[in-house]
């Protein structure tokens, strides 16, 4: 079954599940378990994979995932009513999962869809109000409140020669035997003039996949350009050196949101994610 989710990150120890602590992934598997009735019918606990594993504090509105349930208790989801099976999952899930976790729609899922393996692209956004005038309680949970104004045009303009296929071992934490080549398809910097986010700093950035702390790693770096601490050449040549010690501290988790994961066509889901699976190690894709 492919889930479309998303969630408020601020109280979750990220997406995947860890022993003692409150994750999205924990707290999903559980609901899906109390729906299914796995224990009381001794089924196997339902086990999720994600598109994109975030970390502690960040948020997701276009999230997706995918988990594999007993035909028969899929039928039997509406119970008496004449809600279609998807529709009766969305309903119980609504009625168990805590506030900061909402899927949106459950649907079989395509012939070879593999919620990681299968994706082409990742879309995230980091939120910045560095006026006061747009300082505001009510998002200070996904925009970072920065207190200095930000020089957006050089950090766009810095942003630029990193978009492409490189090795980012400078802005990922490294992983012992995963690859950091990854392909930066967009990185943009702008302050919208209208819209939800108008007067604040926004970036967008679009990758096949990325590493373990990379887009936060990128946003540092840029903030760093903003405020004048480092030059508009820094990033590309901090690249090029593939030291993750000359990188500038990662940015807050706060104003990070996963926008939108992309998939190929139906047909092709299979061809892709057994590429993908062959080429990376499922630990190293985010």
């Amino acid at each position: 079954m492919r889930l479309d989710l998303a969630y408020a990150g601020t109280h979750f120890a990220g997406w995947a599940t860890q022993p003692r602590l409150r994750t999205v992934q924990g707290v999903l598997e559980d609901a899906l378990a109390t729906i299914v009735r796995t224990e009381p019918l001794g089924l196997p606990r339902p086990r999720l994979t994600v598109a994109g594993r975030t970390d502690a504090g960040v948020h997701a509105r276009g999230q997706v995932a995918h988990v594999d349930l007993p035909v028969e208790r899929w039928e039997a989801m509406p119970g008496r009513s004449d809600r279609s099976p998807g529709r009766a999952l969305v309903d119980r899930l609504a009625g168990v999962l805590p506030p900061d976790v909402v899927v949106h729609r459950a649907a079989p899922a395509p012939e070879g869809f593999d919620a990681r393996f299968s994706a082409t692209g990742r879309t995230y956004r980091y939120r910045i109000a560095d006026d006061h005038g747009l300082r505001d309680p009510l998002t200070r949970e996904w925009v970072l409140w920065h207190r200095r104004e930000l020089d957006v045009a050089a950090m766009h303009a810095a942003a630029q020669p990193l978009v492409g296929l490189h090795d980012f071992a400078a802005y990922c934490r490294p992983r012992e035997g995963a690859t950091t080549i990854r392909e930066l398809t967009r990185f943009d910097w702008s302050r919208p003039r209208s819209g939800p986010d108008a007067g604040l700093v926004v970036a967008v950035v679009e990758a096949d996949a990325f590493c373990h702390s990379m887009v936060r790693a990128l946003v540092g770096m840029s903030l760093a350009v903003g405020e004048g601490r480092r030059r508009p050449d820094d990033p590309a040549q901090v690249l090029a050196g593939r030291s993750r010690s000359a990188a500038a501290a990662v940015a807050p988790a706060r104003g990070l949101t996963l926008e939108r994961v992309d998939y190929p066509p139906d047909a092709e889901l299979g061809e892709r994610a057994a590429r993908i699976r062959a080429r990376r190690s499922e630990d190293e894709l985010r």
